[in-house]
Formats: structure tokens, C-alpha cells, sequence
């Protein structure tokens, strides 16, 4: 099987790990890519979970050499909305050298990159030139439920000596790219309820106080004028960006021009005194991700509702802890809703800001590897805007500082309709993978 056609086959499972009616194509994805490691020499095993299962793979690990573990994950976001994919999510598309497909980005076309640069030094060598463990897991698209306490109950058999991960961005065409740092978050949802039932909005509008009106007031004081988060003691702990990485990002290609093209906004906008780099990848923000209440059909329903609700997330940056933060944040919700609604806040999915030092020596490593891989160029050095909550707790857990070496172009449309991954990427995927091995068993 060449490496093009055992990527197609892996996307062409529909592993979705959020819908449970897809349980069975998510375990059949992991039956075949572990089939596909024990084809290249490794030994493989399937480990069942409380969700879905996470396969290791190894070859023989021999003294004197460093320990690498190799993360992705096998599990997809779900495709809808159908009708807006230009062709169906789950058969694979290649169109003028891009790939489409629902995980051809995210995580299928770098994970399958990295399988098959495994198997090619393995058919080339009989081995690999480090201690490799493999951990490919069915979870991450839903926060990783279960792969913390996998990492527990296995820290020896794991243990290591640095993590490498393809599950990020590139900042333009050909640019090798080496994040070196991730956000954290803090989800949470807020109810605001009034009345015991939806009213009639003219027999009780005007001596009743609005759900809906009151949830907007607060969402609107969120942020002053300036683009600051109102949150008191929210800025506490926020590590200053330092001088080397603002003059390093300003240098960047992902200028302000190409972020309007990618996000099809009419303007940019933010916290005053940073550059748009700055804002997404070393500032935290505080964003609504929905919002809803009353009447939502066709036409008019003249409803005073009883119940509103939106739903928040905040993105965190070194040195901040979620587990600060969300108490500030429920008081700061509490506070600033009248007493003549009612609000609860529930608490989502949090995770740690990650950042690790670019310059050590498996830093160093892993940039030679990129300069390798694309033609001598030397990388961006950046972090990113998005979060992965498991790459702190490889750091917790196992001690371990992670590579995240991506291959994503800025335009993959990851969660989204048409998603999609150059071929070009998938080829260099494998020759980083031949190379970073080299590189960290030489670090």
C-alpha cells in the first residue's frame, strides 16, 4: 500500500468520537491503524478505555538511546454541515494536489504523514535511530477524556524523554513552523432565568425584567472601549510577551491583510497596544461562542421569554490557571446581573496554557529537522491561538517537553465543511518525520 492510499483508507473511516452512533467506525479506525503499525515492524497494542480505545506502538528499545513519544489522534470532528461539502466528507477528494476530507487536516493527514515515516525507516533500517512509542488516540476531538488517566496508569511504560506532535499550523505556504507555546480555556455556560414561563410581551413588558435584554447588558460590559477583559485580577498573571518574540512574529508573512482574507472579516479588531499576532497567539481573550433565548422561528412571536443563556469560552496564556480564574469569572457574571433575574453558571472543559523553550536543545533539534525538511529555510518560531489540553498533561504527567511541529496551511478549514491537506504537506510530513528522529537521536 503506498502512503497516499493508506491515508485515503484511514479517512475514509467515519470516526467520529463525539456521536456515539459512530462508535463502531471510530474502533474500526484504530483496528486498522494498528494493523497498519504492526505492517511496519512495531509492536502494537490496542488499549481499551471507558470511551474509545488508544493504540501504542514501539520498536525494541535499546540503552543509550533517547526516548521519543509520537502523539495524534484518529478521531474527527462530525461533517456537518453536509450540504455545504463539495463532496461527500468520508471519500476522500484530490483536486489540483489538495486533498478533501473530513480529518485529511485534522489529525489524519500528519498522523499518517509520521506513520509512514516510520515505516520507511523501519523497511530501510530494521529500526529507527530512537526509542519510539507511538500513542494515537480516539478522544482528542472531545477534550481527551481518557487519555489523562491512561497516562497515569501507564507513566513508566510512557516515560520519555520529549513528545513530538504534528496537530498545528504553518503560518504560510512552505514555511516550516515550530509552535512553541498554546492557550489555555475555560468554558462556562450562564442561565438567566425571570419569569416562570415565557409571557406575553405586552401584557407584562415593562414590569418585568428581560432575560434576554439583561444577558445582553452583561455580555456588553465585558470588554471596555480598549478591548480589555473587565474581569477583575483577570491580567494578574499574565506573562509578559518577550522582546525577541514580538520582533520574531513582526517578521511573520501572517500579516493583517492575509488574516482578513482568511477570516473574511470587513476589520480587524482587539485589545489596543498589541499587533494581531500578538492578540491570538500571547493575549488572553474572552469570546461568546453562543447565545439564545425566546423565540427563534420564522416570523414574530411577541414573547417576554423566561430563560436566556450564552455560552463562554476564555482563552488563557502563560502563567494564568483556569482554576483561578473561574471562580473570578462566576463572581465577576454574578455581580453584574440585577436582582430582578436569576443566574446559574455552570462550569465546562478547562486546560492549561503550555509553553516550552524553543531554544533547548531538542528546540534546537527539532528546527534543524524543519530546515531539512524544507529546503534549508529556518522556521517560524510561534505560538498558537488554540489549545491542547493534553500537551500539559504530557508535561505534568510524564515530565516531558512536547515538539509541535504542524503541517496545517492557515486555509485547511479544520471543523469545517471541506476541509482539506496538500499533497506537498503529506510528502514533507514523512521526510520531517525521518528527519526529526535523526536530529533528537543526535540532540
Amino acid at each position: 500500500m503506498s502512503p497516499l492510499d493508506s491515508l485515503l483508507t484511514c479517512l475514509r473511516f467515519a470516526s467520529v468520537s463525539t456521536d456515539s452512533a459512530h462508535a463502531g467506525e471510530v474502533r474500526a479506525c484504530a483496528d486498522w491503524l494498528a494493523s497498519f503499525l504492526r505492517e511496519s515492524g512495531l509492536a502494537t497494542t490496542i488499549h481499551p478505555t471507558a470511551g474509545h480505545p488508544i493504540v501504542v506502538a514501539r520498536n525494541t528499545h535499546r540503552a543509550g538511546r533517547p526516548t521519543v513519544l509520537l502523539y495524534g489522534h484518529y478521531d474527527v470532528q462530525p461533517a456537518d454541515p453536509l450540504a455545504l461539502w463539495h463532496s461527500p466528507p468520508f471519500e476522500p477528494r484530490i483536486e489540483n494536489g489538495i486533498l478533501y476530507a473530513r480529518g485529511a487536516t485534522d489529525n489524519k493527514g500528519q498522523l499518517m504523514a509520521h506513520a509512514n515515516g516510520l515505516r520507511q525507516t523501519m523497511t530501510a533500517h530494521g529500526d529507527l535511530p530512537v526509542n519510539l512509542i507511538a500513542l494515537f488516540e480516539g478522544e482528542e476531538e472531545i477534550g481527551s477524556p481518557n487519555l489523562g488517566p491512561f497516562l497515569q496508569s501507564h507513566r513508566e511504560s510512557l516515560a520519555c524523554d520529549v513528545i513530538a506532535i504534528s496537530d498545528t499550523g504553518m503560518v504560510a505556504p512552505g514555511v516550516p513552523t515550530f509552535t512553541y507555546g498554546l492557550r489555555g480555556i475555560t468554558c462556562c455556560e450562564i442561565e438567566v432565568t425571570g419569569p416562570a414561563t415565557d409571557l406575553h410581551s405586552g401584557i407584562f413588558g415593562g414590569a418585568v425584567a428581560n432575560p434576554a435584554t439583561e444577558l445582553a447588558r452583561l455580555i456588553a460590559q465585558l470588554h471596555d472601549s480598549e478591548g480589555r477583559i473587565r474581569i477583575d485580577g483577570f491580567y494578574d498573571a499574565v506573562r509578559p510577551l518577550e522582546a525577541w518574540e514580538r520582533e520574531a512574529w513582526a517578521r511573520l508573512p501572517l500579516d493583517d491583510p492575509e488574516i482578513l482574507r482568511l477570516t473574511g472579516s470587513p476589520a480587524l479588531h482587539g485589545e489596543a497596544g498589541f499587533s494581531s499576532l500578538e492578540r491570538l497567539w500571547g493575549r488572553p481573550t474572552a469570546e461568546v461562542n453562543g447565545l439564545g433565548g425566546g423565540y427563534q422561528g420564522e416570523g414574530s412571536k411577541t414573547v417576554l421569554p423566561s430563560r436566556a443563556f450564552a455560552k463562554f469560552s476564555f482563552r488563557l496564556v502563560p502563567d494564568q490557571n483556569p482554576d483561578d480564574l473561574l471562580p473570578r469569572i462566576e463572581a465577576w457574571l454574578q455581580h453584574h446581573l440585577p436582582a430582578t433575574v436569576k443566574v446559574t453558571v455552570h462550569p465546562g472543559h478547562s486546560g492549561q496554557p503550555y509553553a516550552m523553550d524553543p531554544h533547548s536543545r531538542f528546540g534546537r533539534a527539532a528546527q534543524a529537522a524543519l530546515r531539512d525538511t524544507f529546503n534549508g529555510r529556518d522556521p517560524a518560531l510561534i505560538r498558537e491561538g488554540g489549545s491542547i489540553p493534553i500537551v500539559r498533561s504530557f508535561k505534568d504527567i510524564l515530565g516531558a517537553d512536547t515538539l509541535l511541529l504542524g503541517l496545517a496551511l492557515p486555509d485547511c478549514q479544520a471543523h469545517a465543511p471541506n476541509e482539506n491537506f496538500p499533497l506537498a504537506n503529506f510528502e514533507a510530513g514523512q521526510q520531517l518525520n525521518r528527519h526529526l528522529l535523526e536530529h533528537l537521536a543526535a540532540a
